[in-house]
């Protein structure tokens, strides 16, 4: 097995311009992603391309430092990412504007496992797909709370 591929989606009852300006901010995902304690990223604020950045987190009983950057971005609709150092990742976020106030929130992720990782990868495609579900959910919650409604 050369990666292991998980995304979700959700559906968040909010303009795509504010789930953009929540899932394009690297510095908020400690309020969203599980197990995610620092994410400092450079420079600060909505993504652009060679934003970098600097993730400390706990998973699956292990604390991992995990560097980045951002690769491609389509303000307001998508970007791209990939790991530096830490994990072997890449992956993408994208929001899609439904109208009616309403957005499509989507996470992907491509994981390459290493040595013993290998051994663990059916679980582990389990275990980050769970993972992946819950954090849309928090992120869904989280702009939903902070989105005035008319």
């Amino acid at each position: 097995m050369n990666s292991i591929e998980y995304s979700a989606e959700t559906d968040i009852d909010a303009p795509a311009a504010a789930v953009w300006a929540l899932v394009a901010d690297y510095g908020r995902d400690p309020e969203w992603r599980e197990g995610v304690a620092t994410m400092a990223p450079a420079p600060p604020g909505v993504v652009r391309p060679g934003t970098t950045t600097d993730e400390r987190m706990r998973a699956m009983g292990r604390a991992y430092r995990n560097g980045g950057v951002v690769g491609e971005v389509e303000p307001g609709v998508r970007f791209t990412w990939r790991t530096t150092s830490g994990v072997d990742a890449d992956g993408a976020r994208t929001v899609r504007d439904l109208g009616d106030g309403r957005s499509r929130l989507r996470l992907e992720v491509r994981l390459r496992p290493h040595g013993a990782q290998r051994l663990f990868a059916p679980l582990l495609r389990v275990v980050l797909h769970r993972g992946l579900v819950a954090d849309t959910a928090r992120l869904r919650a989280l702009v939903e709370c902070s989105v005035p409604r008319t």
